[in-house]
């Protein structure tokens, strides 16, 4: 992975993190929508997914034009993820645990994409709206999945 610096740099590092983002909610989302009950709570999932894969689309293009392989999910935070799904799960196989799990990672998702905003100032526009579009995709998901809690 080449280092970056500057506008381009920060550009970069944002999209990784977006990457990085998208593919860990991807990920959770998979982990749970077959253990959803409730049809309408799977629907909301499985539409948060594709609005997810949408956006890493977008940010595979701007990535490869940065001549960018982009950036895979930490893999201890990816297992963590799913060992505290599935024990979560396994304790209380209920919509209001996968709703309480899916809050928490969106949660968690937004204070990152957030940090990042602030940190990488300099990235470009583009970057900046992906970013800001991922954290209002989780907060929507975290705003109707309220209902299931």
């Amino acid at each position: 992975m080449q280092e970056t610096v500057g506008r381009d740099g920060d550009t970069v590092k944002l999209l990784r993190e977006c990457d990085a983002g998208i593919k860990m909610g991807i990920a959770s989302i998979n982990d749970v929508v077959d253990d959803v009950a409730d049809r309408r709570f799977r629907e909301l999932l499985r539409e948060c997914r594709t609005a997810h894969e949408k956006l890493s689309i977008e940010v595979g293009v701007l990535l490869d034009d940065h001549s960018d392989a982009g950036k895979e999910p930490n893999p201890v935070a990816k297992g963590m993820s799913w060992l505290k799904t599935n024990a979560r799960l396994m304790a209380d196989h209920s919509d209001k645990t996968v709703a309480d799990l899916m809050t928490d990672g969106c949660n968690m998702g937004v204070k990152s994409l957030s940090r990042y905003l602030n940190q990488y100032q300099s990235a470009d526009r583009k970057a900046k709206d992906i970013a800001e579009r991922l954290v209002d995709l989780e907060l929507q998901l975290t705003e109707d999945l309220r209902a299931y809690l």
